[in-house]
């Protein structure tokens, strides 16, 4: 059966607020945020670097709720600094039955009163009705 690699939600435009390069490794994320997103703790992301292009693949730790808190730990600390604004991308391997309808959670950030504050949540609507019909719709849930 064959597995494919499909966006399953991203936090869009988040900045990194502290890094710890001495703790053992992942990304530590503000819980309420993690949940607006459907990201759960010790799932695998990716996050990419808007600065520098970096690109890094670690595991997700709850942070304190309403803090805002992206904290890079261990290794992961050496490919941001604080106040980068980064993609956080989780993704799932569906079937290519699966693929027929497939949504997507994003979430977008402003910092204009406080750091990393949520300013829209939208999802991505894919939706294919034979291999050659494609349709991609952006819907705004918040």
């Amino acid at each position: 059966m064959e597995l494919i690699e499909v966006i399953s939600a991203k936090l869009h435009g988040i900045k990194i607020t502290e890094s710890a390069l001495h703790y053992h490794g992942s990304v530590t994320i503000d819980e309420d945020i993690l949940h607006k997103a459907g990201i759960r703790p010790m799932e695998f992301v990716y996050i990419w670097n808007k600065a520098s292009g970096a690109r890094i693949a670690t595991y997700v730790l709850p942070g304190e709720k309403g803090s805002g808190i992206v904290c890079l730990n261990g290794a992961a600390a050496r490919s941001c600094q604080v106040g980068d604004e980064v993609i956080i991308s989780l993704s799932k391997y569906i079937t290519n039955d699966e693929m027929a309808c497939r949504k997507a959670k994003v979430v977008t950030f402003n910092h204009d009163s406080r750091i990393n504050t949520v300013d829209e949540i939208l999802e991505y609507d894919f939706i294919s009705d034979t291999e050659d019909n494609w349709q991609f719709k952006i819907n705004k849930l918040y």
